[in-house]
């Protein structure tokens, strides 16, 4: 794929975005939103979604009342210090438990993302009266995005890339950053390899993990705490679009390569 660096890119936070709701449709949502923003929307833009909203219309809210933990989970959340009913939705989401320390488990999740808590997050979500309700990530964000796509292509006749966001941690790193688990339309990666730097030398080994900068970038509008931003548009990157293969699972690295597992 062809690619050359943008010298500006336009971020734009909407602002009007409601409190999302199981089964709202979101493609529908974001257009409302853009049309009472006075947002025009382009065919190269790219529409970056948290995925807090997206789980939340996928209905992934889980109350922790219906929860009832193994002994595995038991064991597991005395030794982490966390709610067994916690552990034991990380359990049915992970794959394999990587890494253990008091209040964090480091694991495989379902999707292949090595991350804490398989992604589930109790943050920025309505609790029940009764008991507390944790939310986990989409079950196919790649597809959430193409529908999301299908969505808004179809109300505007604009078909934008779709990216769908999450904040994580990172092995060599303190702190968290956006990460692309999601895309339709966009590569999650660009590969450089045979391009010459400035003075000719042969990229033999470089790509970047174009999504994930751009979701990180979306990050920095959306925020972390009680802002109510969670879908940014970005203008201003010309690219070729990705067919309906690419996948952000394109820039996860495989076990037997992974250094820190």
């Amino acid at each position: 794929m062809s690619y050359s660096s943008p010298t500006g890119l336009r971020l734009c936070a909407l602002q009007t975005v409601p409190m999302i709701q199981p089964n709202d449709d979101l493609a529908d949502v974001i257009c409302r939103c853009m049309e009472a923003e006075a947002i025009e929307l382009e065919a190269d833009d790219i529409v970056v979604v948290a995925q807090k909203i997206v789980s939340k219309a996928e209905n992934r809210r889980v109350p922790l009342a219906g929860v009832t933990p193994t002994e595995e989970a038991r064991a597991l959340a005395a030794k982490a210090d966390k709610d067994p009913r916690v552990v034991q939705l990380i359990l049915d989401e992970s794959r394999e438990v990587v890494r253990m320390v008091p209040g964090v488990l480091i694991v495989e999740q379902n999707l292949g993302l090595v991350m804490a808590n398989a992604g589930i997050d109790m943050s920025n979500i309505e609790q029940g009266e009764e008991d507390d309700h944790a939310l986990l990530l989409p079950l196919d964000p790649d597809a959430s995005c193409r529908n999301i796509r299908e969505g808004i292509r179809a109300r505007t006749g604009i078909n934008p890339s779709v990216i769908i966001s999450d904040s994580v941690g990172r092995a060599w790193r303190e702190c968290t950053v956006g990460l692309a688990i999601g895309v339709s339309g966009v590569p999650a990666r660009v590969d450089l390899r045979g391009s010459t730097d400035l003075y000719g030398r042969e990229q033999r080994v470089s790509e970047i993990a174009l999504a994930d900068s751009l979701a990180a970038a979306a990050v920095l509008l959306m925020g972390e705490c009680d802002e109510g931003r969670p879908v940014v548009v970005i203008s201003g990157l010309k690219l070729e679009r990705a067919d309906e293969s690419a996948s952000a699972k394109d820039i996860v690295r495989a076990a037997d390569k992974d250094l820190f597992r």
